[in-house]
């Protein structure tokens, strides 16, 4: 059957009363012209509403897609950064909203990484940039982004994401552990919470995915040791400092 016939009917099928997931007309129109057959070896079942697994990482439901993009609020022209790139399906679908070279996405993964890129490249959307770097550490050569999407979960966005929002800027991210609701944080830390999901944690450097310990907390005690340093008093540091010289005595 033809492709786009097969998009029609994927979009169709999300904007359902059945279904009931896709309201934004511009993610649905996104949807509608992404090829993603050429994302997935499969194309009998790449537009069905199911999930795939492609060298270890979990390709997103369509239906997953549209929950993930609709928060994001994305206009033409933003600057957008992905964490997590997987095969590169749901920065094709920002693409066709934002442009393909306002869109940037990192993986931990590299064979990831060339995966996405390959896919992307084939599909017409050579201009998304693709970089294999640990995502909690964000893209700041390319900083601020309008929007950052984080497609693996976490208690609280990693720290070095906020920082390279713009003034107005949002991130979204499936927030908590066993029980996750997509969460979107402004720049000024404003918050809103959406849909019901269930992601993988965030990995850290040195992780791959499957592997069978994770140790998603690394990253999270590190950013709460800094919060802890920053947030002492004066006279708490001078203490600190008091104690350690009558230590060495």
């Amino acid at each position: 059957m033809d492709p786009a016939v097969l998009r029609e009917d994927m979009v169709d099928g999300l904007e359902s009363d059945a279904k009931d997931v896709l309201h934004d007309e511009t993610v649905a129109v996104a949807m509608r012209d992404v090829p993603r057959h050429e994302f997935l070896e499969d194309d009998r079942s790449a537009y069905a509403d199911r999930e795939h697994e492609v060298l270890g990482t979990r390709v997103l439901a369509p239906s997953t897609v549209a929950r993930l993009l609709q928060p994001l609020d994305l206009e033409d022209g933003h600057d957008v950064l992905l964490v997590g790139a997987g095969v590169g399906y749901t920065a094709a679908v920002v693409a066709e909203i934002v442009g393909d070279t306002n869109v940037h996405a990192v993986d931990i993964s590299r064979p990831l990484v060339i995966e996405a890129r390959q896919n992307l490249a084939r599909a017409g959307y050579d201009g998304v940039l693709v970089d294999c770097r640990d995502g909690a550490n964000g893209f700041p050569e390319y900083a601020p982004f309008d929007r950052i999407l984080l497609e693996a979960a976490a208690v609280d966005p990693p720290r070095a994401l906020l920082e390279q929002l713009t003034d107005d800027g949002r991130i979204v991210f499936p927030c908590g552990t066993q029980r996750q609701r997509l969460e979107a944080v402004s720049a000024d830390d404003e918050r809103a919470t959406f849909a019901a999901v269930s992601f993988d944690p965030l990995l850290v450097e040195g992780e791959q995915s499957g592997a069978v310990e994770r140790n998603r907390m690394t990253r999270e005690d590190r950013e709460h040791a800094m919060r802890r340093a920053e947030s002492r008093r004066g006279w708490e540091q001078e203490w600190i400092e008091w104690e350690e010289s009558v230590g060495t005595r």
